[in-house]
């Protein structure tokens, strides 16, 4: 079933509609390290060399799923467990803000900026070329986005839900939140995401919004050279 897929998204994501964004360890997968740190296995076996490869491009990554095995040329950082949403049908919700679509190279600068000040450590160069990015400017200055981050056939993936500090409490993620999922739902997708489970406040957002779950998933940290990973949130 289609739905299964979402057991192992990065997976099926790099299979399917963003394969051209996969790095490929023989069945051990990762996204070019200038547009995701994720990876995810089918076999194993083959983890430990793919893992071992992968270190040499990028210091902090995530296996998603299961648990893999390792070499003590990297090490774990942490187990993030996160909460898989999915949601089944469009979100109700009026749009009273402008929100518009972050195509150019100063738009894109600054989700970049945005998002690493709020959530630093995930969000990488190229990301925004994963999906479609929005967001909400109040006087010239980037206050809220939203976007599509890991893509299947049938499924989309809604990330970056992030708000600058001195914005929030203003109901822009809620719009932002539904624009996105209504925009996948128009392209014969249906919208999940990934919640860290210790944040209840966007749990509960999420699940007004219609959002239910479906599963906990781990986002596996590693890093090499002694780094440590700044991510706290899915």
């Amino acid at each position: 079933m289609e739905e299964e897929k979402l057991d192992s998204p990065t997976w099926f994501s790099l299979t399917e509609t963003q394969e051209v964004f996969s790095i490929d360890y023989n069945d051990i997968k990762f996204y070019n390290p200038e547009y995701c740190p994720f990876g995810a296995f089918i076999n194993l076996a083959t983890t430990k060399a793919g893992i071992d490869k992968y270190a040499l491009l990028i210091n902090n990554f995530y296996i998603v799923g299961d648990k893999p095995d390792f070499s003590d040329k990297v090490h774990l950082n942490k187990e993030l467990i996160c909460i898989q949403m999915l949601l089944r049908k469009p979100i109700e919700v009026k749009i009273s803000e402008q929100i518009i679509e972050l195509k150019t190279t100063r738009q894109k600068i600054d989700l970049f900026e945005l998002v690493n000040l709020v959530q630093p450590g995930y969000f990488m160069k190229n990301t925004s070329d994963l999906g479609n990015y929005y967001g909400i400017y109040k006087d010239e200055k980037l206050i809220a986005v939203t976007g599509e981050r890991m893509k299947m056939n049938k499924y989309t993936e809604v990330s970056a839900v992030v708000t600058h500090p001195e914005y929030t409490g203003k109901g822009y993620a809620k719009q932002l939140i539904t624009h996105t999922s209504n925009k996948i739902f128009s392209e014969n997708k249906t919208p999940y995401l990934h919640v860290a489970d210790t944040n209840i406040g966007a749990i509960r957002l999420y699940e007004k919004l219609g959002f239910r779950t479906r599963r906990k998933i781990s986002f596996w940290d590693f890093a090499t050279n002694n780094i440590k990973s700044a991510i706290a949130n899915c």
